[in-house]
């Protein structure tokens, strides 16, 4: 049935023709208004966790979904919680023998450990915790869920860095000094109030000062994210937006939040082992090349699909009222392993993945019509989007000695380590290592750690080694972060007692290359009746890439809209028009001393109720009031006089807002 009787109410279970699943908080003015039913587009609350009545004819469709990374995942899980759909009417395409894609966790003590990459989280990571919340926790009893487990680490364990950057062979920086001049923190500012279609295919460094690229700030946020100073301007500009609320906690890692475990073991494996047990199908060592589609007018509908299943070629066929889900473009595709003697070797070109990759669908899909995107724009410069990580299994040695003097808690206490990455700032190869809770894999000996290291800069000769990065063993890549970490006259023990596997990533960051609009397809581009995109590779409003949220938002607003569900996927959380994220903000920028205005505000509010949204002045009372006047004086420009004048008038206004009305 189409619609479904409550009390007089006749429900329609599909959203009306002009009903936006993707909501754009930037879009337009909100305000209450009549017929105005749903909440503001970044409206984030349980009223947003409602249920809808099934999509008409359900019980008869099927989905195939390509790819069985978290984006995969996600869409399957969506299908089956919001659009009624039958689990055992979806199959998962995935090339790989393990579900999982870009989020893996894998290896053995006496082979070693291997993660190609970690996750840091956020708690406004909204969608991502929306799927969380209703998937089966990993350690806790029936009824718990994986937000349940992961709220009850954090919570225990507060997560934060004291040797976020180091240098000169083990220097502890203060990171807290972000190091940007006042013309330096306008440039951050300007960029923030640009919009976003003034930012096509600029880079970081068409638009910094050579000044702002050298500084703390700039280590920091560009570590912290995987940015390359030839990278997108416009992916920046949207990070700025999405992390306004965590600026504070950058120099400390304060803002962050990790699992106990690595990122296959607290994620995929939960969320696999649920779908399977309400029946989805995964079908392994299946690469699918190319979709058959049917052009009809400005439609766009998939008739079939073409995959390569264990070497052999296979044709599924697809009904027009099947839903088909596909992932475009791969962060680790033709990922090169290396070990402690041997060099990863790439075996892609340089400029174009080839034919047998996962970037060959979307390259299919991008001849049949403009509106699947440019996919070249991504894949087209693996200079520009390449980097190397390690991963370190270790037994203790004098490494595991330094790490100690570096770590908030004792590594073994299983509680937070490093808190985050630590990043060596004179490295040439700009390298970060960080130590997450211990063990990071279930079967881990209790003698055991697993250390994690990247390096960001590939074209440059080590600081220690005289060779690159990709150039270099994995016993090299130990040599060079000993030199970085004041141990190098210990290395002997340390490689005795130290396994590494690496991974060299042609297009681990492709998804920052400079792009303009057009260039990334939506997550139903136009026309299409039974196609959704998913992953980091998909256009959406205002959220960033290069995160499990963004992977899953895709999925989730595929599903809505594909089924046309009358549910909205929220925009982001909406902290960046928060005034007390703006304030705090500006002082984090400012190094920890007050902006210019700021005791203005002090003066004028801290009387008053709304005096909690300014932080604390750095300075004793007795003072406050000279540093007032100097602050005005460079503010206002006035003689002694004036400034006198003004300061009294301010606090008269300001002690009127404390008295009682008579």
């Amino acid at each position: 049935m189409t619609n479904k009787a409550i009390a007089k109410f006749n429900i329609s279970a599909t959203a009306a023709s002009n009903f936006q699943h993707e909501a754009d908080a930037t879009a337009d003015f909100w305000s209450n208004k009549p017929l105005n039913t749903l909440p503001p587009h970044d409206f984030i609350a349980p009223y947003a966790r409602h249920k809808t009545l099934p999509t008409p004819g359900i019980e008869k469709r099927n989905a195939w979904i390509i790819g069985g990374g978290i984006g995969g995942l996600a869409a399957a899980f969506y299908l089956i919680r919001d659009g009624h759909m039958s689990a055992e009417n979806i199959t998962i395409l995935e090339e790989m023998d393990i579900e999982g894609g870009s989020m893996d966790g894998a290896g053995t003590p006496d082979d070693g450990y291997i993660i190609r990459g970690g996750r840091e989280m956020n708690w406004n990571y909204d969608t991502l915790w929306d799927l969380f919340q209703d998937v089966p926790a990993v350690e806790l009893p029936e009824g718990y869920s994986v937000l349940d487990e992961y709220r009850l680490i954090n919570d225990n364990d507060a997560n934060y860095s004291q040797a976020r950057l180091i240098n000169k062979c083990g220097e502890i920086l203060d990171a807290s000094d972000f190091g940007l001049n006042k013309a330096q923190q306008w440039e951050l500012i300007r960029l923030m109030l640009k919009r976003k279609e003034e930012l096509d295919d600029l880079s970081i460094e068409d638009y910094f000062s050579k000044g702002f690229l050298q500084s703390n700030f700039w280590f920091l946020f560009r570590t912290m994210f995987a940015f390359k100073n030839c990278h997108s301007l416009l992916e920046t500009k949207l990070y700025l937006h999405r992390f306004l609320d965590s600026i504070d906690g950058f120099a400390d890692m304060s803002v962050l939040l990790f699992p106990k475990y690595n990122q296959y073991d607290t994620f995929i494996k939960p969320l696999a082992n649920l779908l399977r047990d309400k029946g989805v199908n995964f079908q392994f060592a299946s690469r699918v090349n190319d979709l058959d589609i049917t052009f009809t007018g400005n439609k766009k509908t998939v008739t079939g699909i073409h995959a390569t299943v264990k070497g052999e070629a296979q044709h599924i066929n697809v009904a027009s009222d099947d839903l088909v889900y596909a992932l475009t473009g791969s962060m680790t595709e033709h990922t090169a392993y290396g070990d402690m003697q041997n060099v990863p070797e790439l075996n892609c070109e340089k400029h174009d993945p080839g034919e047998n990759s996962g970037w060959n669908l979307w390259k299919n899909l991008a001849k049949k019509s403009a509106v699947f995107g440019k996919p070249e724009k991504f894949y087209g410069d693996i200079d520009k989007s390449m980097w190397e990580s390690a991963t370190l299994t270790c037994k203790p040695s004098p490494l595991i000695d330094k790490l100690k003097t570096l770590s908030v808690n004792d590594p073994y206490s299983g509680r937070t380590v490093t808190g985050g990455i630590i990043t060596f700032t004179d490295s040439n190869w700009l390298l970060s290592v960080t130590c997450n809770r211990q063990p990071h894999f279930p079967d881990q000996p209790d003698d055991t750690l697993v250390l994690w290291v990247y390096g960001l800069l590939m074209d440059k000769q080590g600081n220690r080694i005289v060779k690159t990065m990709p150039q270099c063993s994995g016993e090299e890549i130990i040599t060079e972060l000993c030199y970085h970490l004041g141990i190098e006259q210990q290395l002997d023990e340390i490689i005795a007692n130290t396994k590494i596997r690496t991974a060299l990533m042609p297009y681990i960051t492709a998804q920052f290359m400079t792009r303009a609009a057009g260039d990334r397809p939506t997550s139903v581009p136009e026309g299409c009746t039974n196609l959704g995109l998913i992953g980091q590779f998909v256009e959406t409003h205002n959220d960033i890439i290069f995160t499990m949220e963004a992977s899953i938002r895709t999925a989730r607003i595929g599903v809505y809209k594909l089924l046309n569900i009358p549910k909205q996927v929220p925009d982001i959380s909406p902290t960046q028009y928060d005034i007390r994220n703006l304030i705090k903000g500006a002082r984090a920028l400012n190094s920890g001393k007050p902006f210019i205005g700021e005791r203005l505000l002090h003066r004028l509010l801290d009387k008053t109720y709304f005096a909690h949204i300014l932080p604390p002045l750095p300075e004793p009372s007795s003072k406050e009031q000279t540093h007032f006047e100097a602050e005005m004086h460079e503010l206002l420009g006035k003689g002694n006089s004036a400034i006198h004048k003004f300061s009294n008038w301010v606090g008269t206004l300001r002690d009127n807002f404390s008295h009682k009305d008579k």
